[in-house]
């Protein structure tokens, strides 16, 4: 990937418009967790660059868990990068229940190879909800794009307060479609060691879901996707513990619009 004070205005207001209060509130986990970075691409020219990306999720899955009792959420990001390394802040707000997330984060980019790239990066996380809670993350991916039609990538994250770790690994199919409107089917594997729960190491997810994005004039660009999570031993197991050993899968869908300069 002038009128950015006005957009970096506006965004903050337009979630707080549309946030609702309700009289449930959310299941409070700091070790639940998105990056919901919009990626900016690598770049050494020393030019600076910005974006600022609004979105909604119609819930919000994290690690294959909907964290919300209900309703979905808002995200607002603005994101600022020199050469390759990125800052921002995201923003969420549930929609139909009190729940507010603040994530601050900078990001390192580096290309190891031709078609080998990755990138490692901290985050600080703020929870608000009926509890108050927040945590430290340490992430990093690798990603292989020699061929577009098959995207191989790893990403790890840590948490400080679960002192455990979560990886996935993920395949994408990027097809340009026409010259402005392309769509990406993918797969994803997750597994959990002590970041969300600590009984069970091991699977915890598979999720498939295709994403789609287009891109309008003046460096806009509308996104969407629809996916669907399939819970595996890790959550199966949580949930038998719970007492609730039904609708564990889940299926939602989002849709984003981003602006960059």
């Amino acid at each position: 990937m002038n009128n950015a004070a006005k957009i970096a205005i506006a965004m903050p207001l337009l979630i707080t418009s549309t946030f609702l209060f309700a009289d449930e509130s959310p299941n409070m986990d700091d070790s639940h967790s998105t990056k919901i970075i919009e990626k900016l691409p690598l770049d050494d020219s020393g030019e600076i660059q910005a974006l600022f990306d609004l979105g909604w999720d119609s819930k919000y899955i994290s690690e294959g868990r909907d964290n919300l009792d209900k309703g979905g959420i808002y995200w607002a990001t603005a994101s600022v990068q020199k050469d390759n390394l990125n800052a921002y802040v995201t923003v969420g707000r549930g929609d139909s229940q009190h729940y507010i997330e603040y994530n601050f984060g900078l990001e390192y980019g580096f290309e190891l190879s031709e078609n080998l790239s990755g990138s490692i990066g901290y985050q600080r996380l703020e929870f608000y909800g009926d509890e108050r809670a927040h945590d430290n993350e340490l992430f990093s991916t690798i990603e292989y794009s020699k061929y577009d039609w098959l995207v191989p990538s790893v990403s790890y994250t840590y948490s400080t307060e679960a002192a455990g770790y979560f990886v996935e690994v993920s395949v994408h199919s990027n097809w340009q479609l026409t010259e402005s409107f392309s769509v990406t089917p993918y797969v994803t594997q997750g597994f959990d060691f002590q970041y969300v729960t600590e009984e069970h190491d091991g699977a915890n997810h598979f999720q498939f879901g295709v994403e789609a994005e287009y891109q309008l004039p003046n460096q806009w660009v509308l996104s969407g996707h629809i996916s669907h999570s399939i819970a595996q031993e890790d959550i199966k197991l949580e949930a038998r513990e719970n007492g609730n050993s039904s609708g564990l899968d889940q299926t939602y869908a989002g849709m984003h619009l981003s602006w960059s300069f």
